[in-house]
């Protein structure tokens, strides 16, 4: 029987002891925070969410800060986890649905690892930085419908996996530079979409990051899922998360809207149509 092995990337080198997790971020096994180049971690505002295993917060983003997600696997054996950020997959650039045959990285029993950009080439990646969503790299695609959310998926793994050695650069890879604008000191208006804009993170300066190759199969269903919903200040003093005042609503978004939606019934005949 033929096994098909979803290949996976781990960190060929640890990056040596990181921030202290005084307080557990994330989906209780896997930990997740954002820390700034001067080594803050971002502060949370947790939401309360109904389902298991999932865990949601918001955090306040700095215009032209660069950025690294911090991912902690706390249990005793491999995990995968897929990343997006504004709802692209940070190893691929493509659209992310969290789904288990997207390019995911792979921690160790109880590794704790570090995340700074855009994966472009196997030692390469393009700094994560907050910028205006007009100017991010998800919004150069024309893809507004996740914008300002950290999503990771962690996934157990299926079977034993057989390391093998790297032989070539995956798909999705670039070798473009990254060219990163000037932030601006004011919300700028996002011409597609006719609205202040919102954050979102930039393709930023080119980076030394070595990685390698592992086997990894994920199971078909994810064990923690983290989203985090990073906004300027002002828009999270409007919403009330910090101690501030406004009643402006941000735009609908698919990683972030918590309204319940269920499968509708189906016609009754050819003829009708179920509103």
């Amino acid at each position: 029987m033929n096994k098909k092995w979803r290949a996976g990337l781990m960190a060929a080198l640890l990056l040596g002891p990181t921030a202290v997790w005084a307080q557990r971020y994330g989906g209780g096994d896997i930990e997740v925070q954002v820390v700034g180049d001067r080594g803050r971690t971002l502060s949370q505002y947790p939401v309360r969410e109904e389902r298991g295993g999932v865990y949601k917060a918001y955090l306040e983003a700095r215009r032209g800060q660069n950025y690294s997600i911090q991912i902690r696997n706390r249990t005793n054996q491999r995990v995968g986890v897929v990343i997006a950020v504004d709802g692209r997959n940070i190893i691929s650039g493509d659209r992310s649905n969290l789904r288990p045959d997207e390019r995911m990285y792979v921690l160790g029993p109880h590794q704790e690892e570090s995340y700074q950009g855009w994966r472009t080439g196997r030692n390469r990646v393009n700094r994560f930085y907050f910028t205006d969503a007009g100017d991010s790299y998800s919004g150069a695609w024309g893809d507004y419908s996740a914008m300002g959310v950290i999503a990771v998926a962690a996934f157990r793994e299926a079977e034993r996996y057989q390391p093998q050695p790297w032989s070539q650069e995956g798909p999705g890879y670039s070798d473009q530079r990254g060219l990163r604008r000037e932030p601006s000191s004011a919300p700028k208006e996002d011409a597609a979409r006719g609205m202040p804009s919102e954050p979102g993170t930039g393709y930023g300066e080119k980076e030394w990051s070595p990685s390698r190759r592992v086997e990894f199969e994920p199971e078909r269903r994810p064990f923690s899922q983290v989203f985090l919903k990073y906004a300027w200040r002002e828009t999270l003093c409007r919403q009330g998360v910090v101690d501030c005042e406004g009643s402006d609503r941000p735009p609908r978004n698919r990683f972030w809207d918590e309204r319940d939606r269920y499968a509708p019934p189906p016609p009754r005949d050819g003829r009708e149509e179920w509103r």
